[in-house]
């Protein structure tokens, strides 16, 4: 016997509960996996065929409304028309017998000159006559015979000319509307009679013709759609291709078809555009990786070295352990230094900084201030009408710190002070060191360049790569030049170039003209 934990069932559950829940189960199962099956499999209808769709429902709205409105309107017209008429016949008909006493023998179609009141009636329309004589009987037949009921024969004994009695009747498979006029004095009755089925049967043509027309024409606005869908969204598949071979392969320099004038042109040159971006952003994070890795690799080696030393720092002399700890204090600050530029390098100078009105002197002078306390050195500011731009002024602080800063490097040791330059919206520092070759005054500004006679400098080579990244972002451009009567130029503009949208406002200083 299963105990708690056995496997039995319950003697009092009912049998087949569990399976019931199971089978609900799996129903349930299929049912969402099913649903989701189909929906993955489902192929999404395209846009030439939403196209399509539209102008088609387009088409047969307006074409059924105006196919509906115009059969109607015919309808009502040749109805009215032939009422009017029928109606016509029907007063002429009482005129003439309330005229002048007239009898049967006066509506007789044997009438050779074709001149008699008959001819009056059925002249101007196509309308049916027959002849009841007194007494309601029939003496001369219409073409169909007409029925001539009890109500016909009163109408054909009645004393009083003009007297009419109308009704709808069924002659054979035709429809006629039957009026009878009284002749007067129980001399008899005329019948006119006029067929409804033969403007029903214009009318069926007519609805017929209505409705193939509004067939054919919804067909061509659905042929004309499916034509005019695939010139307009031709440009969007071969789009839509590219953009998912990139998604599928990662290539960036597949081809973009740009053509034309229009919005989906414009589509395709931004596509185009972006994925030159994208391929040059790719292009510069490879070269930055190899760059840095190279870079990397000698301060790590040295360290390395210095490492393996100090497993013998026991048996070093003292000089030589101040110097080895010291070689290691400062290869440590040099691949921190490095480390921390490669970050902020990397991430594209991106700060997270609102852009607001900063003053280039403003920031000439905090930076001029922060160099003198990092270097030790004299540095002085001259601005000539500085501007006040649209920009990040930590960024712009950092660009001219780093100019600062790689000045007093090279110019270590000398008696003349560092310039900084505002003008306008242009910085510049001057130095006194030894100046910078003709042959390195267009690569000062790459990542990890090192000129010749800076190579035995400390420093990670991405310093002035980050001012010319400031640079470019704040719409401007970084510029070197050898200064006359020795040293160096440096410096960047902002606000002049395509950028971030900076613009630059000049401000008039005191002392300015």
């Amino acid at each position: 016997m299963s105990g708690p934990r056995g496997g039995g069932r319950d003697p009092g559950a009912p049998a087949g509960r569990g399976l019931r829940a199971r089978l609900l189960a799996r129903l349930r199962s299929w049912r969402s996996g099913g649903q989701a099956a189909w929906l993955r499999t489902r192929k999404p209808a395209s846009l030439r065929t939403a196209f399509a769709v539209a102008f088609a429902a387009g088409a047969a709205a307006v074409t059924v409304l105006v196919g509906f409105l115009s059969y109607d309107a015919a309808a009502r017209l040749v109805r009215v028309d032939e009422k009017s008429v029928f109606s016509e016949v029907v007063g002429d008909l009482r005129t003439q017998v309330q005229e002048k006493p007239l009898g049967p023998e006066d509506y007789a179609s044997s009438d050779p000159d074709h001149d008699g009141p008959r001819d009056d009636l059925t002249r101007p329309t196509r309308t049916d006559v027959q002849i009841l004589g007194s007494g309601g009987r029939i003496v001369e037949l219409g073409s169909p015979t007409l029925p001539a009921g009890a109500e016909e024969q009163q109408i054909a004994r009645d004393a009083r000319a003009g007297r009419v009695a109308e009704r709808e009747a069924n002659v054979g498979d035709e429809v006629y509307h039957v009026a009878t006029v009284a002749l007067g004095g129980g001399r008899g009755a005329v019948q006119v009679a006029q067929k409804f089925s033969e403007t029903e049967d214009l009318l069926s043509a007519l609805q017929q013709r209505t409705a193939l027309l509004a067939a054919s024409v919804i067909a061509l606005a659905g042929a004309g759609g499916w034509w005019l869908a695939r010139r307009i969204t031709g440009r969007l598949v071969r789009l839509t291709s590219v953009a998912e071979s990139v998604a599928e392969h990662g290539r960036l320099d597949v081809p973009v078809p740009v053509a034309g004038r229009d919005e989906v042109a414009r589509l395709g040159r931004a596509f185009d555009d972006m994925l030159g971006r994208l391929a040059s952003a790719v292009q510069d994070q490879q070269r930055l990786v190899q760059d840095a890795g190279h870079e990397l690799r000698t301060p790590l080696t040295s360290l390395r070295t210095n490492i393996s030393l100090l497993k013998r720092f026991d048996e070093l002399p003292p000089d030589a352990r101040d110097e080895l700890l010291a070689d290691l204090a400062g290869e440590a600050r040099e691949l921190s230094d490095l480390v921390n530029e490669l970050v902020d390098l990397a991430a594209g100078q991106r700060d997270d900084d609102p852009l607001s009105e900063v003053s280039l002197a403003e920031v000439a002078e905090k930076a001029a201030a922060s160099a003198r306390r990092r270097t030790g050195r004299e540095i002085t500011v001259r601005t000539v009408r500085p501007a006040v731009v649209e920009g990040r002024s930590a960024a712009l602080h950092r660009a001219l710190t780093n100019l600062l800063e790689n000045a007093a490097k090279f110019d270590a040791g000398g008696t003349e002070p560092i310039e900084v330059v505002v003008t306008g919206a242009r910085f510049e520092v001057l130095d006194r060191g030894p100046g910078i070759a003709e042959a390195d005054l267009t690569r000062v500004f790459d990542r990890f360049y090192r000129a010749a006679a800076a190579r035995g400098l400390p420093g990670s080579g991405l310093g002035l790569a980050i001012v010319r990244e400031i640079a470019t972002a704040h719409g401007g451009h970084a510029f070197a030049a050898r200064r006359e009567g020795g040293g160096a130029t440096l410096g960047f503009t902002v606000g002049t170039g395509q950028g971030s949208g900076t613009r630059a406002h000049p401000r008039n200083e005191p002392g300015d003209s």
